[in-house]
């Protein structure tokens, strides 16, 4: 399995049959390295419904037929805009024939916004996501504040890599972030969701020096971690 980051929280995973993108915000994303309409996942993963999170989801999703999983609302939504979509909900798991998918508590928001019509689109609820498959498991925090039950998380589902927000502002920032680590125990540790707006500029080396314990790796776009 090939994991990689690209920019803000935008994660590939490719395994030997498929190709997986989680929060495909790719357009007005300064610091991505994709194209999307280059891009041609088999499957979209979703942690909730911002637009620096959804992104590019359907204009891909229409024009590959890429399976969008998500967060019931935010799926039903998706799916009256013509996309192929698989609703889940937190808690909860499903078996793939790409691999298996479980939803975690994040504690955040999750909406659409229209700002032509000053009109705000529920969503659902926010969430994390683990994703399973080839004997390795990937940990996308979503967008969160810090929770004590990442620990359980954590202890119930070991990750080989975790994607950690540590932005502020609107996330966990670098102390929390941390703390965060040293609950969940993955074996790496991405810090993600920093530098793409001014509220959330940060320098990633703060988060690696306060992390213990944890492979620390601060990737920039296009760079890619093999499990």
């Amino acid at each position: 399995m090939k994991v990689s980051y690209h920019g803000h929280s935008v994660v590939k995973i490719r395994t030997e049959r498929h190709t997986i993108l989680i929060d495909p915000f790719i357009t007005g994303n300064e610091l991505t390295d994709l194209d999307a309409n280059e891009e041609n996942p088999d499957v979209i993963l979703l942690t909730h419904g911002h637009g620096d999170h959804v992104g590019d989801t359907v204009e891909i999703a229409k024009r590959t037929g890429a399976l969008v999983v998500a967060p019931n609302e935010l799926a039903v939504w998706l799916g009256w805009q013509g996309v192929n979509v698989h609703p889940m909900h937190i808690g909860g798991a499903y078996e793939f024939e790409f691999g298996k998918v479980k939803f975690t508590q994040a504690f955040h928001g999750s909406s659409f916004i229209k700002e032509d019509s000053q009109e705000i689109i529920y969503t659902g609820m926010p969430a994390g996501i683990l994703f399973t498959a080839e004997g390795k498991t990937v940990h996308h925090l979503g967008d969160t504040g810090l929770f004590s039950d990442l620990e359980l998380i954590g202890k119930r589902h070991p990750a080989d890599i975790a994607f950690v927000p540590i932005g502020d502002n609107f996330t966990m920032g670098p102390e929390d972030a941390a703390y965060a680590v040293s609950l969940l125990k993955p074996k790496v540790a991405v810090p993600i969701h920093y530098d793409t707006f001014p509220p959330i500029k940060q320098d990633p080396e703060d988060f690696r020096k306060l992390v213990e314990g944890t492979d620390v790796r601060v990737m920039k776009a296009g760079d890619s971690v093999d499990l």
